[in-house]
């Protein structure tokens, strides 16, 4: 999976995210087209999992 996909609004994805994991912030969740490896790598180092779970969980929402 190269591209990041979610269902849905990204508005929508990002209120689910920061119920899941109260941690986040809006600046954490800040995405931009094309950006997916910066954006994943933030999360991922703030959640301390690996890029595909993450991946997994946004595909998911």
């Amino acid at each position: 999976m190269n591209k990041l996909t979610f269902k849905g609004s990204w508005t929508e994805a990002k209120g689910k995210l920061k119920q899941k994991y109260a941690q986040l912030t809006d600046d954490d969740l800040t995405y931009s087209e094309g950006q997916d490896d910066e954006f994943l790598g933030r999360l991922e180092k703030k959640l301390g999992q690996a890029k595909d779970q993450i991946r997994k969980v946004i595909a998911d929402l």
